[in-house]
């Protein structure tokens, strides 16, 4: 995940209780497992093919969670990476999303580092049936400042599923040396097995400005997602 763009899921109780009504919980937890055939973080791939675990806990407005990136290929570097954040409602249906993200790499000997720490700042809203989220990210162990938009548009096909598109464009600033420029295109399809638990299948193309990398990556990804 990473997300990424972070987006805030809102925990919706009723207003009134009546005597026989359980009391309404005050937080949501959800539940990730997915499958990638690849791991593609900013327009460039660090994984040919990794699980991706996650929990969030979500109350009011308020949100953490553990994200992780398990590859198939020991070649490549386990992740595990700890967020949390904190959402403020805006006017006309927008939001404004400050957290902060703790990457690491428990593998990593020698050579890099094993944790980063970005904070974040980013605007959450839409303009008629199209979504936008506006992030700012500062890794203060790197040194580098990314700024990212991505847009979004779901069409319903029925009641149980929709086709979900995205498009997404950013910019890797580092304090000191070259930055790049990194975008991509996906579309996912989630399938609601019931009001708790969702199949979704999905497509992801990426590519980069990095002279003398490998860029125009194409992936796909499967995923099961509960909600407690």
């Amino acid at each position: 995940m990473k997300k990424i763009t972070l987006l805030l899921a809102a925990l919706i109780t009723g207003a009134s209780l009546t005597a026989a009504d359980a009391p309404a919980s005050s937080y949501s937890v959800t539940a990730d497992f997915p499958y990638t055939t690849k791991y593609v973080f900013r327009g460039v791939e660090l994984a040919k093919g990794a699980f991706q675990p996650s929990i969030k806990l979500t109350s009011g407005d308020f949100y953490a969670g553990i994200w992780s990136s398990l590859p198939v290929n020991k070649n490549y570097e386990l992740e595990i990476d700890y967020y949390a954040g904190y959402g403020f409602k805006l006017p006309n249906g927008w939001s404004l999303d400050v957290g902060t993200t703790l990457y690491s790499y428990p593998g990593l000997n020698g050579g890099g580092d094993k944790t980063t720490f970005e904070p974040y700042v980013g605007l959450n809203g839409s303009f008629g049936a199209v979504s936008s989220a506006t992030y700012a990210y500062y890794d203060f162990t790197l040194d580098v400042m990314t700024l990212q938009e991505t847009l979004g548009y779901s069409v319903p096909l029925d009641d149980k599923t929709s086709l979900n598109l995205s498009a997404t464009v950013g910019r890797v600033e580092p304090d000191s040396g070259s930055g790049y420029t990194y975008y991509g295109v996906g579309a996912t399809i989630p399938y609601k097995l019931s009001d708790k638990s969702t199949i979704t299948v999905g497509v992801q193309y990426a590519d980069h400005n990095i002279s003398g990398l490998e860029g125009s990556h194409f992936w796909g990804t499967l995923g099961y997602t509960y909600t407690f």
